[in-house]
């Protein structure tokens, strides 16, 4: 057992952002359903999907939220049967590794947060102020990967909408419109008997785009929690040396070097949405790869 463990947490080190995401999300689903067995088998009716859920899922009723605030966190880990998890993690996997080639891990694991934080207070927001949901307000709550994995797809889609997937039966179809297409599916299902899982994937697409629009303008709305990642994680920036230049750059010059770093990495991008990945030649990979590596 203690081999497994230590072989677990060498393995979770050197995994990248998607795949720790993937292990954290099926690992709790997998710890949740051995309990409710474990309960099952010694008839504890007491542990069961319900009382689990109780402590995960995150409410609509804020009376009950005070009390369980770190459900606006867990819910987006933790999801209701496998079917639910399968698909969620699908898509995480693929857009999880768009986004990460282009922004970097870091960002990655910050986008997935501030977008299920955003999906939360979407559908929390929503039950509390529209009248439809008056009647469910008590037993409502909300769970699962979506609105993060959905945060995820819509700021990949923003920031490349013109790249290009290929699908099963379908074939190659840009990036926008499947991302598109999600919004809308969501949108109409507002009124159906999953509403609250559809207004928290909206909140997470509004992050996602939100997100990526800031950025391209030049702002870093995630920057903060960056930094309380790296706080929380006790990463810290390597100490560096720093030697007086007998000619430092002035502000003119420092701003003019930053501003055609900036155009540069906006005329490959551009590129990629126009043409995608491969049309890169390899300068142009290397210029991206150390790119997303100073954003991190």
């Amino acid at each position: 057992m203690s081999d497994f463990s230590s072989s677990f947490r060498s393995g979770f080190k050197i995994a990248d952002s998607v795949q720790r995401l993937l292990l954290i999300n099926i690992v709790i689903f997998l710890a949740a359903r051995l309990i409710g067995v474990i309960a099952t088998l010694f008839m504890v009716d007491s542990i069961n999907f319900s009382a689990i859920s109780y402590w995960l899922a995150v409410p609509a009723n804020l009376s009950q939220l005070i009390v369980r605030p770190w459900t606006i966190l867990t819910y987006m880990f933790y999801h209701w049967d496998f079917f639910h998890l399968f698909f969620n993690m699908l898509l995480l996997y693929w857009m999880g590794r768009i986004f990460q080639e282009y922004l970097g891990s870091k960002k990655l694991i910050s986008t997935y947060i501030l977008a299920g934080i955003s999906g939360a207070i979407f559908y929390i927001a929503a039950y509390n102020l529209f009248p439809l949901f008056s009647t469910n307000l008590t037993n409502s709550f909300a769970l699962g990967a979506s609105a993060s994995v959905l945060g995820i797809t819509i700021a990949s889609a923003t920031l490349l909408p013109d790249y290009p997937i290929r699908l099963l039966l379908i074939g190659e179809v840009k990036l926008k419109w499947i991302a598109l297409i999600i919004v809308i599916s969501d949108l109409i299902s507002v009124g159906g008997t999953n509403a609250g899982g559809h207004l928290a994937h909206l909140g997470g697409a509004l992050y996602g785009f939100i997100y990526i629009r800031q950025l391209r303008g030049g702002k870093d709305i995630a920057s903060w929690f960056d930094k309380f990642l790296d706080y929380f994680s006790g990463t810290k920036k390597p100490k560096m040396k720093v030697y007086r230049s007998e000619k430092p750059l002035n502000d003119d010059a420092f701003n003019i070097s930053k501003k055609n770093r900036q155009e540069g990495l906006d005329q490959i991008l551009d590129k990629i949405s126009k043409s995608g990945y491969g049309s890169l030649t390899q300068q142009e990979k290397d210029y991206l790869f150390h790119a997303s590596k100073d954003k991190e």
